[in-house]
């Protein structure tokens, strides 16, 4: 079984860069300007790129030379992000079908690089979270924009804060519903275990910068199972908008280029569904 989380500007310029990496035909990791294919403005349709010279965070140039795609990877090398922010019910909908208070501030957790991954690929799924005795597993979907912060921030105020964005991304924070909460501990569920493995942060495949999306509060965001969408919303209904993130993270912790934020998925998920139907597992202990 797999998820497809999108997340599309309602407005897009076919001029604007999309940021993406991939393996070209000849076998080498390139990043490039997405060339977009006719009547799309999605990056993962792409078949093509102007590669891309320099550091994306400080100096580049994009230069006439055109690869072809033949694998999308993640928009950035995992090893070099710095760190993932994660939020945590930050639409009031999904706060409310799992049963959580919506919050006053920010809820904050974090995974590893190690978790970053492609994403359209399989995601891998222990033996260990599968089954651990009569422990059964409960795996769940979370489609999310993902921000990308550009220049280091500390302490900025919400004015200044989409100054130190790049772009966004689409991404999906897998989750374990079992780890995250029958074993999570009480009277709170933790978030480490039940998010944190190898491979369960999916994101890309293209950063689109901010001349593309200069409202990050105007975008639809939706995830289909199976071809099913099960979820279906707009940022615009987030507790805290990309603004706020970004400004309160930095309120004693420096945000440093590289660093991206998942800022929360919306209603739609199994987690609280009376009846919740959990994703599958390919043979070979995928989904």
């Amino acid at each position: 079984m797999r998820v497809f989380p999108a997340v599309l500007a309602l407005a897009m310029s076919v001029s604007a860069e999309r940021f993406v990496r991939f393996i070209s035909d000849d076998g080498q990791i390139y990043t490039g300007d997405a060339i977009l294919s006719d009547g799309t403005t999605d990056a993962s349709k792409s078949t093509s790129a102007r590669v891309i010279q320099g550091d994306i965070f400080s100096n580049f140039t994009v230069t006439q030379e055109i690869k072809n795609i033949t694998t999308l990877l993640a928009p950035m090398a995992p090893e070099k992000t710095r760190t993932v922010r994660c939020v945590g019910f930050n639409y009031a909908a999904h706060a409310e079908e799992a049963n959580i208070t919506i919050p006053d501030f920010p809820i904050l957790f974090f995974k590893p690089w190690t978790a970053l991954a492609p994403p359209n690929g399989q995601v891998p799924v222990t033996e260990g979270y599968q089954t651990q005795g009569n422990f059964t597993s409960e795996m769940d979907y979370e489609s999310e924009l993902v921000v990308v912060i550009s220049k280091a921030a500390y302490n900025i105020t919400v004015d200044q804060a989409l100054d130190h964005v790049l772009g966004y991304a689409s991404g999906y924070d897998v989750s374990h519903r079992g780890w995250q909460i029958d074993r999570g501990g009480l009277p709170q569920p933790q978030f480490s275990m039940g998010k944190d493995a190898d491979g369960w942060a999916p994101w890309g495949p293209a950063i689109v910068t901010k001349d593309i999306i200069p409202n990050p509060q105007n975008l639809s965001i939706f995830a289909k199972v199976n071809g099913v969408t099960m979820q279906n919303d707009t940022t615009a209904n987030m507790l805290f908008g990309v603004a706020d993130l970004v400004s309160f993270f930095s309120m004693g912790i420096t945000l440093l280029p590289g660093d991206i934020i998942y800022t929360g998925t919306p209603s739609g998920v199994q987690l609280g569904k009376a009846d919740p139907v959990w994703l599958g597992y390919l043979h070979e202990h995928n989904h």
